[in-house]
């Protein structure tokens, strides 16, 4: 089993270096194809007007003389050492911007995941188990709502009332303190929340009706014994897969919950490479979310042979 498990592992980090490598070379052809001059771009960013003379020294410098192929070779070797480049805008490396962004974007990603799950399960769990009674309209009703509205207007209500009214909670999150993370974080659980309740509702749903929970409530097995050492871990597969990929979306940074609170996130970055046009900056970022992504699906797939019996007696 073991042997099989490394065997896949391997695997799977090999078919991902592929598809690195594949992404790398569609972010720089896009960029490469991009209107507009990267030489001309950065000296826009510094608010800086060229002469000819200066444009064709800077494209010298930066090697955007050579070929496509040769340029892209060049900046594939620079990224395998570490060297994404340096960010036309922000004048640092592109290494170096991405490192100082990732711990804000992940104690945003968990919080916000730790209020999802703290809210979805239990109420997924009481909506199934008072299936067709008010408590179950109830929780779909508030699940539908969660569900229909915008991430931008339920961030400038959650400002509104708890930032301008209440004057509980900052309503910048660029500051110090855990009190920044509060307002952004609930924004994004509540619309994970709306969804993964219903989740948590269909998968404890379709397990109640198996066999072996009537055979379970024949024998007189508590009701709660059913349902949090039999139910829960079989309805939980299908909802790792769905905390995997929310995990890695709000890794990769959710950009206009962070521009609303101003929050030093991926997302953020991200929008502000976009607007100036900084390319290795876009090329390190698009990059930065290819390799979450593959990373958390291969975590997810291996929690599978741990979690199920089943999965681990297949190999």
């Amino acid at each position: 089993m073991q042997k099989k498990l490394m065997k896949t592992i391997v695997q799977r980090i090999l078919q991902m270096l592929v598809v690195l490598v594949c992404i790398s070379f569609t972010t720089f052809l896009l960029t490469f194809l991009a209107p507009g001059d990267p030489a001309a771009a950065m000296y826009e960013a510094s608010g800086i007007v060229p002469t000819t003379e200066m444009l064709h020294e800077t494209q010298r410098n930066m090697g955007l003389d050579k070929p496509f192929l040769t340029q892209y070779i060049t900046w594939l070797a620079n990224c395998l050492k570490g060297d994404f480049g340096v960010s036309f805008s922000k004048k640092a490396a592109v290494v170096k911007l991405l490192g100082q962004r990732v711990w804000p974007t992940v104690q945003l990603s968990l919080c916000s995941l730790g209020i999802m799950m703290a809210t979805s399960i239990p109420l997924g769990i009481l909506a199934a188990v008072c299936q067709n009674k008010f408590t179950d309209y109830l929780v779909r009703s508030l699940t539908f709502v969660g569900i229909s509205m915008p991430g931008f207007w339920m961030g400038l209500m959650l400002i509104y009332i708890f930032a301008l009214k209440l004057n509980w909670l900052p309503v910048i999150s660029s500051g110090s303190g855990w009190q920044k993370m509060i307002l952004p974080a609930a924004t994004l659980a509540i619309a994970m929340s709306a969804k993964y309740t219903r989740q948590v509702r269909t998968a404890f749903l379709e397990e109640l009706s198996q066999e072996y929970v009537t055979g379970a409530r024949a024998r007189g097995i508590k009701e709660s014994t059913i349902l949090w050492r039999h139910v829960l871990p079989n309805s939980v597969l299908p909802l790792i897969t769905l905390l995997g990929l929310s995990l890695g979306s709000l890794l990769g940074g959710t950009a206009v919950v962070e521009i609303i609170f101003s929050y030093p996130g991926m997302g953020n970055l991200a929008v502000s490479a976009v607007s100036a046009r900084d390319y290795p900056l876009i090329q390190g970022f698009v990059l930065w979310i290819a390799l979450i992504y593959m990373a958390v699906n291969l975590l997810v797939d291996i929690s599978y042979s741990f979690i199920d019996p089943r999965i681990r007696e297949r190999g």
